[in-house]
């Protein structure tokens, strides 16, 4: 059985993922993050809770051990924490990440400049991008809280398309990337529907 540790799982998306996750695959889910009583009404089948800061690394790889996917959900200082990741993987032998980043970090979008806002999710997807770990950058549009599945994929190096996309699509990208290890190694994705903006 596929064990997932999420990180950042207070988070509006990794709370959907979650959910999702639950509904539609048998992983086991460890889901990390501070100040763990925030969480409730969380069936605990299937689930672990961890309270812990990514920045903590002695309890950040206690969380790792004997994971199969690490999927990464954070704000702050991105890059200090996409480093402490990869440092603990490395540790604890983990190989796979799926980390969320954000549309715009390359000046990908087509009309819209490169702000300073997204230095923090330009600057971790580097780091993420430098290791030899077998991660996959998901940059999403603006996230919705929209009841669809229905996404468009572009690659690193392409325009940007779309510009929404609901939470539940990320989520379902994310649980077919989890399913297959060797899907989107080493890729840089963009994430949004179909039918928002900019297609």
């Amino acid at each position: 059985m596929t064990k997932i540790l999420i990180l950042g799982a207070a988070g509006s998306l990794a709370r959907v993922t979650t959910d999702y996750l639950l509904e539609n695959s048998d992983f086991e889910l460890t889901l990390y993050l501070r100040r763990a009583s925030r969480l409730k009404n969380i069936a605990l089948e299937r689930i672990q809770i961890i309270d812990g800061d990514v920045m903590d690394a002695e309890t950040l790889q206690k969380a790792m051990h004997g994971q199969d996917v690490v999927y990464a959900n954070l704000s702050g200082n991105m890059k200090a924490q996409a480093e402490n990741i990869i440092a603990a993987m490395y540790v604890t032998g983990v190989k796979r990440l799926i980390f969320i980043s954000s549309m715009g970090i390359y000046g990908e979008v087509p009309g819209e400049k490169y702000s300073s806002i997204l230095n923090p999710y330009r600057d971790s997807a580097a780091v993420v991008e430098a290791s030899d770990i077998d991660y996959t950058v998901l940059r999403p549009g603006w996230f919705t809280y929209d009841n669809e599945v229905n996404y468009q994929i572009t690659h690193k190096g392409e325009p940007f398309r779309g510009h929404d996309v609901s939470r539940k699509s990320i989520a379902d990208l994310i649980m077919k990337i989890a399913m297959t290890p060797d899907l989107y190694v080493g890729e840089s994705l963009g994430i949004a529907a179909f039918n928002s903006v900019n297609r």
